[in-house]
């Protein structure tokens, strides 16, 4: 997902394990002790071991016990920080091999182990730890997507040409940035009933988001954000003077880069906009609840309204061989962008993130014009498999992802069967998910540590082994 993605050869991930750290894998050569041992993981949660446990003992599949015994902890195993600085919980958590919580990646790391909330209380108080460190980087910045741990670190961004400051790792303007935050805290609230996180300081951050969503639909002017890197890949920066192409204001929301980290192409990027109308009726739902605000409820309750009003007129289009289907990005001057990216939001998540109905017959017609080679420029198929990518790694490499998000939202057991078995033939002997594959040879893959994926891919297990579980066999 992120700019130091690299192509390497596979290796599997010792940790430095001992021979006393081995488990029950080891007995088996085929599947090799590869999971951080307990003594140096950086959490460790009652409930989430016990699923594993029950996984482990009810799925037949033994390689898809070893996966997800090696995944759907690594969030917890290796990218968090927990602390309780003057008794709040406070929660860092880093993207795996970059040294950096990204506002989108942290929620999303951290959300496959909601359900577990009401079993575990360390675990929902590491879970409120992210709210609340959150809440501090969006205070910060709301036009950054990632941070430092250290408030006055500057980092190998410093010199991009925007308004950079200490603490931020770098600074491009997603709108999905402020939408995943809010995700995490409704759902939390739902999950718990629990309100502490909910003071005077998320408030503040969540009127500064509806402040930042107004500023980019550029109704007066261009708003304050601007963005350039000097010798940049040309996806890492913005044209017209760090600006962005010019786009007509209908109403939708502007967003520079997409959740790929790769700048957009016509500003109106359509998934991020959905993820937007969702977000603001939810923070609008919570601060009813809570009594905060109800005229800035109602404010962000007309903020969803207008935008889904335009997404209705301009994100959707006739294609001609795939009916009624929303595109990618548009600038609200007729032109569009049709294609699909791996990252979250994408179009193919939008259920997902419960932005529209997976029955949407719009959504339909979407969902198989971004799976095919034919409708989406970045679906790539080879002899190792097939599923979406994106300009961010380069041409044929798979986004395992993409396959987990279709699985998913999909309705379909062979279509579920199939996902899992393409991601448990394209682990490259590691155990572990990856950012990317190639579509010939899955031993070609980018970033050996990216927890989101790990972690969601054990969402995607632990939904199926709940719903569907003669699909494990």
């Amino acid at each position: 997902m992120k700019r130091r993605s690299f192509i390497q050869k596979a290796g599997i991930l010792s940790a430095g394990l001992m021979a006393s750290d081995l488990v029950a894998f080891a007995a088996d050569p085929a599947f090799p002790v590869v999971r951080v041992a307990a003594d140096k993981r950086h959490f460790t949660s009652k409930a989430v071991e016990s699923a594993i446990k029950e996984f482990g003992a009810k799925v037949k599949n033994k390689e898809l016990a070893w996966l997800f015994n090696n995944c759907f902890p690594n969030t917890l195993d290796t990218t968090v920080t927990y602390t309780e600085p003057s008794g709040r919980p406070d929660t860092y958590v880093i993207t795996g091999d970059i040294d950096a919580m990204w506002l989108r990646d942290s929620t999303a790391q951290v959300w496959p182990y909601l359900p577990f909330l009401q079993q575990d209380k360390p675990l929902k108080k590491l879970v409120r730890g992210v709210i609340n460190h959150q809440v501090k980087c969006i205070l910060k910045d709301p036009y950054a997507n990632a941070f430092y741990g250290d408030p006055n670190k500057v980092g190998e961004w410093g010199t991009d040409l925007t308004d950079m400051k200490p603490g931020v790792h770098e600074r491009k303007w997603e709108i999905d940035s402020l939408c995943y935050p809010v995700r995490l805290a409704y759902h939390y609230w739902k999950e718990t009933k629990d309100t502490t996180p909910f003071d005077a300081e998320w408030q503040s951050a969540v009127k500064l988001i509806l402040k930042t969503f107004k500023e980019q639909q550029r109704k007066e002017n261009d708003g304050p954000y601007h963005f350039q890197r000097q010798a940049a890949n040309p996806t890492d920066s913005l044209p017209m003077h760090g600006f962005g192409y010019p786009i007509k204001p209908v109403g939708l929301i502007c967003s520079s880069f997409r959740p790929s980290d790769d700048s957009s192409v016509f500003s109106f990027l359509v998934p991020s906009n959905f993820f937007a109308v969702t977000s603001l009726r939810q923070a609008s739902e919570i601060f009813r609840a809570i009594k905060a605000d109800e005229q800035v409820a109602a404010e962000m309750d007309a903020l969803a309204a207008e935008v889904e009003a335009a997404l209705k007129k301009h994100a959707i289009v006739d294609h001609p061989d795939f009916g009624k289907v929303y595109a990618f990005e548009v600038n609200g001057m007729g032109s569009v962008l049709l294609m699909d990216d791996a990252n979250i939001p994408s179009l193919l998540a939008l259920p997902y993130l419960g932005a529209v109905s997976k029955d949407d017959a719009i959504y339909q017609n979407t969902r198989k014009m971004i799976l095919s080679v034919e409708g989406n420029p970045f679906y790539y198929k080879g002899t190792a498999g097939e599923g979406i990518g994106g300009p961010h790694v380069g041409k044929d490499m798979i986004w395992p992802m993409a396959i987990i998000a279709r699985g998913l939202t999909s309705s379909s057991e062979e279509e579920i069967k199939q996902c899992i078995k393409m991601l448990q033939s394209t682990h490259a002997d590691t155990g572990f998910m990856h950012e990317s594959f190639h579509k010939n040879d899955p031993k070609k893959f980018s970033r050996s540590w990216f927890a989101w994926t790990n972690t969601i891919f054990g969402e995607f297990l632990w939904k199926t082994y709940k719903e569907r579980p003669h699909l494990l066999s």
